[in-house]
C-alpha cells in the first residue's frame, strides 16, 4: 500500500474507469487469502466490489448541474460514531499493472484506505473509502458492522487541510459482484457525497471471497 500524498493522479475524468478495472483485479487477488486460511478461521475477503469496467459514463450522468464543493485534501481519519469506527485513513492508488492497491496483510490491513483518484472527501462527486470487514488472522476488521447503519447516521472525514467533512447515511445497499452497478455507485452526483465499501452477503468457499459488496451512499450535510 502507499501513503504517499496524491502523486501520480490520473485525470478525474479517468477515474470511474481505472477504478473499477483495479477492483475487477482485486477480487481475483485475495482469492488466495481466503484459500490459505487456516480451517475454522473467518476468511479474508476482497475490499471492494468485482465488476466488469465502466465503458462510458451515462450523458444524463455526465451533464448533471454541480454545485460548489471544497478545494482537494487528502482525507486522514475517519469516525462513524453509530458503529464505533474510529480510523486513520491511508491512501491506496494503482499497482503497475493499473489493478487498485488495497490494504494489505500487515499494521495497515484494518485501517480504512481512500482511493486517491477519487474526489476528496467535500469535493464535488463522489469520494470513495473502502475496508476490510474481516480477515482470517484476526476476524472483525474496520467495516465489519458497516452495514448496520441506517439513514441519518453521520460518518466525520478529517482532511489533511485540517477541515471536518460530515455525512449523513442516505442509504445502505448490498450488490451480488456479478451485477455491481457502477454507474450508480461511482457516478457524478450533484453535490460531495461519500462511498463506503467492504464485502458482505454469503462467503463463496469455492472463489475465496464473499459473493456481495456492502455499499453506504452518504452526502455532505457540514
Amino acid at each position: 500500500m502507499s501513503n504517499d500524498p496524491l502523486i501520480h493522479r490520473p485525470r478525474r475524468r479517468r477515474w470511474i474507469v481505472m477504478l473499477t478495472a483495479g477492483l475487477t483485479a482485486l477480487g481475483l487477488i485475495l482469492v488466495g487469502y481466503g484459500v490459505a486460511a487456516p480451517q475454522g478461521a473467518p476468511p479474508a475477503p476482497s475490499a471492494a466490489p468485482v465488476s466488469e469496467p465502466i465503458r462510458a459514463m451515462p450523458s444524463e450522468l455526465a451533464s448533471t448541474p454541480l454545485r460548489v464543493g471544497l478545494p482537494e485534501s487528502a482525507p486522514t481519519s475517519l469516525r462513524i460514531p453509530a458503529i464505533k469506527v474510529a480510523s486513520v485513513v491511508n491512501s491506496v492508488g494503482l499497482n503497475p499493472d493499473e489493478t487498485m492497491e488495497v490494504p494489505a496483510p500487515g499494521p495497515l490491513y484494518d485501517q480504512a484506505a481512500w482511493y486517491r483518484s477519487s474526489p476528496t472527501p467535500g469535493e464535488l462527486g463522489p469520494s470513495v473509502i473502502i475496508g476490510h470487514v474481516d480477515s482470517a488472522a484476526n476476524g472483525p476488521s474496520v467495516f465489519y458492522e458497516l452495514g448496520a447503519l441506517k439513514v441519518g447516521d453521520r460518518i466525520e472525514a478529517t482532511r489533511a487541510d485540517g477541515a471536518v467533512v460530515e455525512f449523513a447515511v442516505d442509504t445502505v445497499r448490498s450488490f451480488p459482484k456479478d451485477a455491481f452497478p457502477q454507474q450508480t455507485v461511482y457516478g457524478n452526483t450533484p453535490g460531495p457525497e461519500l462511498r463506503l465499501i467492504t464485502c458482505g452477503g454469503p462467503f463463496d468457499a469455492s472463489a475465496g471471497s464473499y459473493r456481495n459488496n456492502t455499499v453506504v451512499f452518504a452526502r455532505q450535510i457540514s
